[in-house]
């Protein structure tokens, strides 16, 4: 039995008809009579589906069929039929742009969340409300900002699968997930890196790097020698090294930008004393062990005990990590009077935008800064339309 389907599709101005042909068979089973469809693909191979309980369903699924190629939507179900999981290792197998850590935190998600709910399940099988629910329940869990690198991992994968041909859709699109709401930064005075270096020993004068250059751990721990500009009061960021699940890796900045930053004269002397006796490629900031420096381990028997101490002098001092010494960089160049663009490059942001976005906080002050300097620049020619009288009534043509 063939059958003859004519199919009218309106667009904005005009009506596109197209007479497709498909074949309908029925066929016999041990479970009763079921149909099968034949259609061309658009490359005019044929291929078919079976398995449909009435022929009223064959003729919808062939009719979609048809309809999809003619606004070139169609996807061959052969290849939808295919395990996240694979689609995933090629993902996974393309994120070479990434940074080591990067990459790293997306095979934990991968691993830990994705791959034992969705890894043996069909793409084509996977649907928005299935990944709704499974989002749902994750966030009963996991925070709102490690749920949303989950997700995002997921739809990668999806992309990916669209990419390819594979889907004509991402379920993973429109989540409603939930917001992400930040913890007030622990920004230091002055007083209190003073304060916390003291308590760090020999480790004072990393303190106030990080607390007055704003540089990121993986770069002040790569700092070298060669890095360092006596003569300009500068330092050149041009490596990093992160600690990837106990694995030292080397690389370029976050920004994967090199870039100029300025220390402050008092910081530079104490520079002097470190690099007297270090060759151009030597590290700046070693260990105890006199090796590279991991975050973890000075935290952990430093930072963390300094800053304890410190608290225990003075219940109001923050609880910070030593990238929060990023973060006060920030706000004491801000307070100091830096423009925005001057704290993005020694911050190595992107963008201002960035730089504005992550501390707007920093800048709310600015507004009645602004709002001074234009009364006073203002107050004589504004003086002039107004009677000497401020309560005086106004007359308005």
């Amino acid at each position: 039995m063939t059958i003859t389907l004519r199919l009218s599709l309106a667009t904005s101005h005009r009506q596109v008809n197209a007479e497709v042909m498909g074949s309908i068979e029925p066929y016999e089973t041990a479970a009763g009579r079921r149909y099968r469809v034949r259609y061309r693909k658009p490359d005019r191979s044929q291929t078919q589906k079976r398995g449909f309980r009435t022929k009223r369903d064959a003729e919808q699924y062939l009719a979609t069929q048809e309809v999809a190629q003619m606004r070139g939507e169609w996807v061959d179900p052969r290849r939808s039929r295919v395990d996240v999981a694979i689609v995933a290792a090629d993902w996974i197998a393309a994120q070479v742009h990434v940074k080591a850590s990067t990459r790293s935190g997306y095979e934990y998600s991968l691993a830990k969340h994705i791959l034992p709910r969705w890894g043996t399940t069909r793409v084509s099988d996977v649907s928005h409300g299935d990944v709704q629910r499974w989002a749902t329940e994750l966030s009963k869990t996991l925070g709102p900002s490690t749920l949303r690198q989950v997700v995002l991992v997921l739809g990668g994968i999806f992309k990916l699968a669209i990419r390819d041909g594979r889907l004509q859709s991402n379920p993973v699109a429109d989540l409603r997930l939930p917001r992400i709401t930040r913890d007030r930064r622990g920004y230091l005075t002055h007083e209190q890196v003073v304060e916390l270096a003291s308590q760090c020993g020999d480790y004072a004068d990393l303190i106030l790097t990080l607390a007055y250059t704003g540089l990121r751990w993986g770069e002040l721990a790569a700092l070298r020698r060669r890095s360092v500009d006596l003569q300009r009061n500068r330092i050149v960021v041009d490596e990093a090294v992160v600690d990837v699940r106990g694995e030292l890796v080397w690389g370029t900045p976050k920004s994967h930008e090199r870039r100029s930053v300025p220390v402050p004269q008092f910081l530079a002397d104490r520079f002097i004393e470190r690099v007297a006796s270090r060759g151009q490629d030597d590290l700046i900031f070693t260990s105890a062990l006199g090796v590279t420096m991991r975050n973890g381990n000075f935290r952990r028997r430093v930072f963390q005990p300094a800053v304890a101490r410190c608290r225990e002098a003075d219940p109001t001092f923050p609880v910070i990590t030593p990238h929060d010494l990023r973060h006060t960089a920030a706000s004491l160049a801000v307070s100091a009077g830096a423009h925005v663009k001057a704290v993005q490059r020694m911050l190595g942001h992107a963008s201002a935008a960035m730089t504005l976005d992550v501390y707007a906080d920093l800048f709310d002050d600015d507004l009645n800064s602004v709002a001074a300097a234009l009364g006073a620049r203002a107050l004589d020619a504004v003086a002039k339309m107004w009677p000497e009288d401020p309560v005086a009534p106004r007359t308005h043509a």
